[in-house]
């Protein structure tokens, strides 16, 4: 079981075909009256999104471009877990295992690859380089789902823990934003001596109503600007956590309907610009949203938010204090006191740009940010 297989991507054409057929025989809603997004994705523009993905995005261009990296499969806890793995060709280099987000996948961090793995190539100073490992969370993608209730984030971290091993890592660091912001603290707990730090592009220090008397009238502007950004919008956390199957029947039937679920959330994930696209390449989220359609992994991939991303339900992600803790994005003087009181924060840095997926939107600064913070650690 210990086992790890080559792996390559390699989409059927009949399941391209298919999808373009699904993409140009929509049977599209008329628009609902109001401007803009204040209904939900415009039908006018998901309809040209659509038709770019079916007639102008180019799969097999994509897929190649993913082969290009290491890919294998391994059985984890009786799960096969996919994962690319790139080693650096500088030999001290540290080991880095990042975990994606929601509704994500493993193409979020193909960009900063390169830059991290291979500094030299890039203008960096190849004193510091990582070996990378990206694995799939089970449910997502090529990893397989869990086959029953009870899958957490501090069971991922355990498996990660046994990936790294596997590999012969003995000492490596962990990465992650969104998902992988519960899961990479966890890790840390799991595997404490081997962890090196952790960084995390944010979710730690958020405030709650008991924190409020405390705060300054500063903080508490702040405060205000947060619950509105967290109450905007679709809860996806309370849609998935009431009836995940029955969203999943669409999603997994209308590329479309996909579709207009991911770029509903992709558009909530960017507030700081009009549009996703804006910040993120067209295809880099068409890539994301054909691999969740070709594996047929909406629903599966859904399990954070039904089995809840911590015990008891939502909560931000889990303090720890056994290994330093970095940020990209940091935040009120309050929201780092409140970080400290769980977590070693080592490194937490403003104006960062970007707005939720960092690594899609601003690799080069996501890749500066993260060897910032580990360069200021012992590797052994």
């Amino acid at each position: 079981m210990s086992t790890i297989r080559p792996f390559r991507i390699d989409i059927p054409q009949a399941d391209i075909d298919d999808l373009t057929d699904r993409l140009t025989r929509t049977r599209w809603a008329a628009q609902l009256p109001g401007d803009g997004w204040e209904r939900g994705v415009p039908a006018a523009y998901l309809r040209e999104l659509a038709r770019y993905w079916a007639g102008e995005f180019d799969w097999r261009a994509q897929e190649a471009t993913l082969n290009a990296f290491p890919q294998f499969l391994t059985e984890i806890d009786g799960l096969d877990v996919h994962f690319l793995h790139v080693r650096s060709p500088e030999p001290d280099a540290m080991p880095l295992v990042l975990t994606h987000g929601w509704p994500n996948s493993f193409v979020e961090f193909t960009r900063v690859i390169g830059p991290l793995t291979d500094p030299r190539a890039h203008g960096l100073d190849p004193e510091l380089a990582f070996h990378v490992v990206i694995p799939s969370v089970p449910g997502f993608t090529f990893s397989a789902a869990p086959t029953e209730t009870g899958m957490t984030t501090a069971r991922v971290a355990r498996m990660w823990a046994t990936l790294m091993d596997r590999l012969g890592y003995d000492r490596y660091g962990a990465q992650g934003g969104d998902l992988g912001a519960y899961i990479a603290p966890e890790l840390a707990l799991a595997a404490p001596e081997h962890v090196i730090g952790v960084h995390l592009d944010g979710g730690i220090g958020m405030p709650t109503e008991a924190d409020v008397p405390s705060m300054s009238p500063a903080d508490q502007a702040q405060w205000a600007e947060m619950q509105q950004w967290m109450t905007g919008g679709v809860d996806h956390h309370a849609l998935l956590k009431a009836a995940p199957q029955t969203f999943a029947l669409g999603w997994n039937d209308s590329p479309v309907a996909l579709l207009a679920w991911m770029m509903q959330k992709f558009q909530e994930f960017t507030p700081m610009a009009e549009l996703a696209e804006d910040v993120i390449d067209r295809d880099h989220i068409l890539t994301n949203a054909a691999l969740y359609w070709f594996t047929q992994t909406t629903g599966s991939s859904s399990w954070p938010m039904y089995e809840g991303l911590r015990e008891g339900g939502f909560g931000w992600p889990i303090g720890q204090n056994l290994v330093p803790t970095g940020v990209y994005g940091g935040g009120s003087p309050l929201m780092r006191t409140l970080a400290e009181r769980d977590n070693k924060i080592t490194h937490w840095p403003e104006g960062n740009p970007g707005n939720h997926f960092v690594a899609m939107e601003e690799p080069t600064a996501h890749v500066a940010d993260i060897r910032t913070f580990f360069a200021g650690l012992p590797q052994r």
